[in-house]
């Protein structure tokens, strides 16, 4: 994937666990999770902003262009 999570580095920087960022925001632990292991295929901009607020960040500290990791196919290409 071309977008790289970095919710794992932001939370060991906070020595927060996620299931505290999971009580903090009021996201499932399994949805943070897919979101951590980089294989979620979306985040809605009120759930970026939830985590973000939780762990006193910006976005860019916790998502990243990486241009050497492949794309995942446009599951809307036709």
């Amino acid at each position: 994937m071309a977008i790289v999570i970095r919710l794992d580095v932001a939370l060991a920087r906070r020595k927060m666990s996620l299931t505290e960022l999971s009580d903090a925001v009021g996201i499932t632990l399994a949805n943070l999770s897919v979101l951590k292991t980089g294989k979620a295929k979306a985040i809605r901009f009120s759930t970026l902003e939830a985590i973000c607020r939780a762990l006193d960040c910006q976005p860019g500290e916790l998502l990243e262009f990486d241009s050497s990791t492949p794309a995942l196919p446009d599951d809307s290409a036709a």
